[in-house]
């Protein structure tokens, strides 16, 4: 079975490839990559793909006979098509099922809106498509705030928007873990997931970090308004409303699901502080 995995270079579809080695062996396994010098490291075949080109994806794809499409990272706008570029081409190689990396969200009421109901377009184009299929809805990764601990020692703690709204953090090798099983087995087919840990408060996540990584962080609680000004100076427009969008969400409620993850892995998510210890330990290998 030949398992194609889109943006194999970005860190979630890298970290899916490297499940899939583990799980069905390298030479099953195809990485696609917009450029795939950057793929190389993962050691399996590597195939180019922008996805601005449909027939790039024509080349591929073949061959194939499931493909993980992982989320693009363009504006709203553009992804809708740049993702139905690799369902046509799916299609035109007689794909037999497509994964799709979709997300968490609140399709109305934030500035993440626009994202999520760019994604929810994609998951009925898929579902539309003839091909079998599954769905992941991820939930927000958490080593985005590790990588920050740096800032929030600095700053003395954690600030934003999520006041004390629940978040149903993931990892990304949490998510692949998941995906792999998604990709192998008939009885994820035509199944929507809701790929979320255990949830916890902004305020929980800095005890966590204190325990762990031996800090004294706090959390600082901001108004949704506060934070995205904040965030649009530092970042620029789109990525910081994104962001003051998706703490948005975590203050409203969006982020705290039920989760779906052992029901599409076979297994328990791991808590937030196992997922915190496990990257510590992984950085310092």
């Amino acid at each position: 079975m030949k398992i194609a995995v889109t943006s194999a270079s970005g860190k979630l579809g890298a970290s899916i490839v490297k499940q899939l080695i583990k799980d069905i062996g390298k030479e099953q396994v195809i990485a696609i990559a917009r450029t795939p010098k950057k793929a190389e490291h993962l050691g399996v075949e590597v195939r180019k793909g922008d996805y601005n080109s449909r027939e790039q994806f024509n080349e591929a794809l073949k061959s194939v006979d499931a493909v993980l499409l992982v989320s693009g990272m363009d504006d709203p706008n553009k992804r809708i098509q740049q993702h139905r570029n690799v369902i046509e081409a799916a299609k035109l190689n007689s794909v037999q099922k497509i994964v799709y990396t979709s997300i968490i969200g609140d399709e109305k009421n934030t500035s993440f809106s626009p994202i999520v109901q760019s994604n929810r377009q994609t998951e009925k184009d898929i579902q539309e498509s003839g091909l079998q299929w599954s769905i992941g809805r991820n939930g927000i990764y958490i080593e985005p705030d590790i990588e920050y601990i740096d800032t929030y020692i600095k700053e003395g703690g954690i600030t934003n928007c999520a006041d004390n709204g629940k978040c149903t953090y993931t990892s990304r090798k949490e998510l692949a873990y998941a995906y792999t099983q998604m990709l192998v087995s008939d009885k994820h087919n035509n199944q929507i997931y809701n790929l979320v840990g255990n949830p916890i408060t902004q305020s929980e996540l800095a005890n966590l970090f204190n325990k762990v990584y031996g800090t004294n962080l706090s959390y600082n609680s901001v108004s949704v308004e506060a934070y995205e000004k904040e965030r649009k100076e530092a970042l620029g427009d789109f990525i910081g409303t994104v962001i003051a969008g998706i703490y948005q969400g975590i203050r409203t409620g969006v982020n705290d699901v039920k989760s779906d993850y052992e029901k599409a892995s076979g297994r328990p998510h791991k808590n937030p502080l196992e997922m915190i210890q496990e990257i510590k330990n992984d950085s310092n290998s």
